[in-house]
């Protein structure tokens, strides 16, 4: 028998929203998603924290002319060593 129950949890609502909008994106009700972690949360009795960072539009754009740049060996410094890098910091 699958009966239903209601779980009341307290969650930051920028993170409700913004999981409420993709589940929405992806055609599953946010319920089922939940469903799922709780799921795979008896199946493995772990839980997992990522820290993981994604990159901002923003740097990624950055990045990829720093790529540019030095493909076209432009806006490039000579190679220092730490000594070196170091001197020519402290004079900045």
């Amino acid at each position: 028998m699958n009966t239903k129950t209601i779980i009341n949890i307290k969650a930051d609502r920028d993170v409700k929203e913004q999981a409420h909008s993709v589940a929405e994106r992806l055609g599953v009700p946010l319920s089922s998603i939940i469903n799922s972690f709780l799921k795979q949360f008896i199946r493995s009795e772990e839980v997992t924290f990522s820290t993981s960072s994604y990159m901002t539009p923003e740097l990624e754009s950055v990045l990829e002319q720093v790529e540019k740049d030095r493909s076209n060996k432009r806006n490039v410094s000579k190679s220092f060593t730490i000594n070196e890098a170091i001197s020519h910091l402290s004079k900045l």
